[in-house]
């Protein structure tokens, strides 16, 4: 009988490793909540200190050149924040290649790959830094000066945006990092530093804006200094964690951060859609920016705001959909159905919970919220607006989220481009475009989101239908190995 049980349970090495993983093992609809939980509140702290950079900005005194400084303020922080948002775009889409593929590696067992996956991904950090660097020393006033004329703004918004470009390597490798601890189930680290780096931003936005306990007065740019100092602090800490932890499921050698084609090839096949639809946001606001402008600046500052508010809520989402794309790649990768189906329902009704937790919070409190923030009433006003309006479709875009994560983990990067396509571009800004032209369109205006959420769920869950008939429903049960599934203990 001791001959008998041994030799049941001597699986290969490979596979031994992929049993032993707990995405493999623990009951999904707890394991998307240990794993997402930590990442919700990683990037809910994130949104967070982005709306604590624009309330202290708000703050900043008048002076006798200019008598709306917060109001000012506010603007350039909403025209250097599609740049922003493509450094978080570039670093989050390769994530998501690296993210994908890294974990379906670990899922089949090959350790080798999984290596080679995880240095490239470190090399490709480094690149993402190289490239805002060269934007930030020669590109920042082009590209700010396609949003506004006013010359204070343009002054301001080019400070802020060149100190946030020429410094980015924090927010490039802690990015890069991040993923790697995801990849292997360790959000708790992962959180731990984003969370570290968050409440450092925090503690010196006020000391560096208004110039605290012996600090100079920086203005704008002490904004801009404690969001890269944040942003290091938690590159810092998710490297160490990185090469003490992660080198139980794959080698951290620096040997494996040579750039190979096969593999760069490999992360961005999955990774360019991801990166493409992450940049969308970015290139959506920018659009935002110039179209919404033709109704009046207060209506720009008034959506830079918003924007800000919403992210509590998306990041939210976007932390659920980050901790379902490694457990639904994974079991996908060892071939067990259940689990997969699991991570897809589990994923996409916690998805729906956060969004309607947002939509019911945002309603009630939308006037206080908005008397955060140190603006001219006209802006309260347009904010209060956008809040109200904008959050009616917050359901459809749950959904959308979710599909997004489904069909990254799946391999079908394409198809979720498509879907933040409809959801970003092509619905949105025309519709935002049409409505400049209607009666009263600072209120009309808000309506094009949920339309353009509305218009790509009917998509996703066309698509949706695609992928569970071709990749889904064919996959075979798990084959137990002499033990039940821990599932169902």
């Amino acid at each position: 009988m001791e001959l008998t049980k041994k030799s049941t349970q001597k699986p290969t090495s490979g596979k031994k490793k992929a049993s032993g993983n707990k995405m493999g093992t623990a009951p999904v609809k707890r394991l998307l909540l240990s794993m997402g939980i930590p990442m919700i509140i990683s990037m809910a702290l994130q949104a967070l200190y982005n709306i604590v950079d624009s309330y202290f900005v708000s703050c900043m005194p008048n002076t006798e050149d200019v008598l709306n400084m917060g109001d000012c303020g506010a603007n350039a922080l909403t025209l250097a924040f599609p740049i922003q948002m493509l450094m978080v775009a570039i670093g989050v889409g390769t994530g998501v290649g690296v993210n994908a593929i890294l974990s379906r590696s670990l899922g089949e067992g090959d350790r080798e790959k999984a290596s080679r996956i995880a240095g490239n991904s470190i090399f490709l950090g480094i690149g993402t830094f190289i490239v805002f660097l060269i934007f930030g020393v020669f590109g920042v006033k082009a590209y700010i000066g396609t949003q506004t004329s006013d010359a204070v703004i343009f002054d301001m918004a080019s400070e802020y945006l060149t100190i946030c470009c020429v410094y980015s390597f924090g927010i490039s490798m802690y990015m890069t990092y991040e993923k790697l601890l995801q990849a292997t189930g360790r959000t708790v680290l992962s959180t731990i530093a984003q969370i570290s780096g968050a409440l450092t931003n925090i503690v010196l936005d006020p000391i560096m804006i208004f110039g605290l306990a012996g600090v100079p007065q920086m203005g704008i740019a002490g904004a801009a200094y404690a969001t890269i100092i944040g942003q290091f602090v938690s590159f810092l800490l998710d490297a160490v964690f990185h090469y003490l932890f992660n080198k139980k499921d794959f080698d951290t050698h620096m040997k494996y951060m040579l750039p190979q084609g096969k593999m760069i090839a490999e992360i961005y096949r999955v990774g360019i859609p991801a990166i493409i639809m992450q940049a969308l946001m970015s290139f959506m606001t920018y659009g935002v920016n110039i179209i919404f402008n033709l109704v009046s600046a207060s209506a720009v500052t008034a959506y830079g705001l918003y924007y800000k508010i919403q992210q509590f809520v998306f990041f939210s989402a976007f932390g659920m959909n980050n901790a379902m794309i490694p457990v639904i790649a994974f079991n996908y990768g060892k071939k067990d159905q259940q689990r997969v189906n699991d991570g897809i329902r589990y994923g996409m009704l916690y998805t729906l919970v956060i969004m309607a937790a947002g939509l019911i919070v945002l309603q009630t409190f939308a006037y206080g919220i908005s008397d955060i923030f140190a603006v001219s009433d006209q802006t309260k006003e347009l904010t209060v607006a956008a809040i109200r309006i904008i959050t009616v479709g917050y359901l459809f875009v749950g959904a959308n989220i979710a599909y997004q994560g489904i069909f990254q983990a799946l391999d079908h990067g394409v198809a979720s481009l498509v879907l933040s396509f409809l959801r970003l571009i092509i619905v949105a800004l025309p519709v935002a475009f049409v409505f400049t032209m209607l009666p009263h369109s600072q209120y009309t205006i808000w309506w094009a989101f949920p339309i353009a959420e509305f218009a790509a769920l009917i998509y996703a869950v066309l698509y949706m239908r695609k992928i569970r008939s071709s990749k889904i429903d064919p996959l075979s049960e798990p084959i137990s190995a002499g033990c039940p599934e821990p599932e169902t203990t």
